[in-house]
């Protein structure tokens, strides 16, 4: 009886892409390479792989190495072990497998793959919302004295501890709620307890949360016209119908909401303390006269309070929730600007008829805020650390401020009307009337490696008013310097109309 000789397989000639240097573990390349070889039909349904020996010796790896990646095609169905016989490739595989070209096509073939109408909205928004790169003039970046880093590392280290772990309260660990209650009443005037602080990851996500506790798809929401880009698609993605109101120098024009022979709104999002984008500040006869329009018709308003740490000439300005005698106001903060924005710590204060329905939504969306930075923002409040800190990042703001402002209008003064502001962590320049176009102003910026943010496409229905904004914050004497050079030049050799 003659033996039937087992021929070594055409997939032994196969060569995998393994990078030594790759912080990608050599199993797991070896791993992806045979499966996206399988896929692809290099490696043939049925075809036997080479023996763990063979392919240690051809392919430089360890034999141990070999088999833990077989193990894992063979765990997920790419591959099969026969006794004394090999590894091999499934045999049935989807045809879509074997034919590299289905990869691309499947999605369109399917006859029908539909997503929610929220979504599509979003995929229309995604450019104006995706992080800003690191470069001269972005807005929010934050850079840490040695000081600030080592009180923080050291507070980090004291709660890196894992072996044990449990959910956290919806709202937020009460240490943090209880420091941010202090800091609020001491700072901006806002009256409040600790039940009626809840911790969000940012603006952006207590901004969302408000959002959907307020507001039904259909009913109406004013805005500042111009408005901050991400509240506006929140709610655009909420399904509100947005109405803008025009700001002037002195923010919101209240007189015009008060006037307007429409029904009132479900909520109003405002930035009082310094209007985004435009940099005004409420005055009190208006904020009085918000709170009472609220009042009188029974909407919300949203103060975001997003950089009111930072006034560089004259008191703090109080908060409108401070001012609200009638429960009306919901307040947003965030450490972002003041601390990291990789912290991911905002906060909400809800009036206390609301916090029972805010806790019902909240762990729908996100069960408990991240435990860790909680601890270490609500140490470095507790222990007194962030006053000191907040003194010594306001000056270096300051300075940066002064420097900006100085070289935007010593280079680029027939271009551009530069002012000062009192508060915040970016400045606002408008056109001297030699460019319009703010939009192309931003792009052939940014091809220059500079971030300017134009303010135009900002505008609910007002006329758009060309500008651009530029942040100050974590900029260094030397990006100050260069970055405006290159914007001069640029303005020198384009014509933005």
């Amino acid at each position: 009886m003659s033996q039937t000789r087992r021929r070594e397989s055409l997939s032994a000639a196969f060569l995998p892409h393994i990078d030594p240097e790759s912080e990608i573990s050599l199993v797991r390349q070896l791993y992806l390479s045979l499966r996206n070889a399988i896929m692809a039909g290099r490696l043939g349904s049925g075809h036997r792989l080479p023996s763990t020996r063979l392919a240690a010796k051809e392919w430089k790896l360890s034999r141990g190495s070999v088999a833990e990646a077989y193990e894992i095609l063979i765990a997920e169905g790419y591959a099969s072990a026969r006794h004394g016989s090999g590894t091999y490739v499934s045999p049935g595989l989807p045809d879509v497998f074997s034919q590299p070209d289905n990869l691309t096509r499947q999605s369109t073939d399917s006859p029908r793959r539909t997503v929610s109408a929220a979504a599509t909205k979003a995929l229309s928004l995604a450019t104006s919302l995706e992080t800003p790169k690191q470069l001269p003039f972005t807005t929010g970046r934050i850079v840490h004295d040695e000081r600030t880093t080592r009180l923080l590392s050291r507070i980090a280290g004291r709660h890196l501890n894992y072996s044990r772990d449990g959910y956290g309260d919806t709202q937020g660990e009460v240490e943090l709620r209880s420091a941010i209650v202090a800091y609020l009443t001491a700072s901006r005037g806002v009256r409040c307890t600790s039940d009626q602080v809840f911790i969000t990851s940012g603006t952006q996500q207590a901004l969302d949360l408000v959002f959907r506790v307020l507001v039904t798809p259909g009913e109406t929401a004013f805005v500042e016209d111009p408005c901050y880009p991400p509240a506006r698609h929140a709610l655009i993605l909420q399904g509100a119908k947005i109405v803008g109101y025009p700001v002037d120098r002195d923010g919101l024009i209240t007189e015009a909401l008060v006037r307007a022979n429409v029904d009132p709104p479900a909520l109003i999002y405002v930035t009082p303390s310094h209007q985004y984008p435009s940099g005004a500040a409420l005055p009190l006869p208006r904020r009085l006269e918000l709170l009472s329009y609220a009042r009188e018709n029974g909407c919300w308003i949203i103060e975001d309070d997003y950089d009111s740490e930072f006034r560089y000439d004259g008191h703090p300005i109080a908060s409108l929730q401070g001012l609200d005698q009638a429960n009306r106001v919901i307040y947003a903060g965030t450490f972002s600007k003041s601390l990291l924005p990789s912290f991911r710590v905002g906060y909400l204060v809800v009036p206390p008829d609301l916090t029972q329905v805010f806790r019902a939504v909240r762990p729908i969306l996100d069960r408990f805020p991240p435990v860790l930075p909680q601890r270490i923002v609500a140490d470095f409040l507790n222990e007194g650390y962030f006053p000191a800190h907040l003194r010594r990042l306001r000056e270096r703001h300051r300075a940066s401020r002064d420097l900006l402002a100085h070289l935007l209008q010593e280079r680029m003064g027939d271009h551009l009307n530069v002012s000062s502001p009192e508060q915040g962590i970016h400045l606002t320049v408008r056109s001297a009337g030699i460019w319009s176009d703010d939009v192309a102003v931003s792009n052939a910026a940014q091809k220059r490696g500079v971030i300017v943010i134009p303010i135009s496409p900002m505008h609910v229905s007002s006329s758009p008013a060309p500008g651009l904004m530029l942040g100050f914050s974590g900029l260094s004497e030397q990006e100050a310097d260069i970055g405006t050079q290159w914007l001069a030049r640029m303005f020198d050799q384009e014509r933005f109309q």
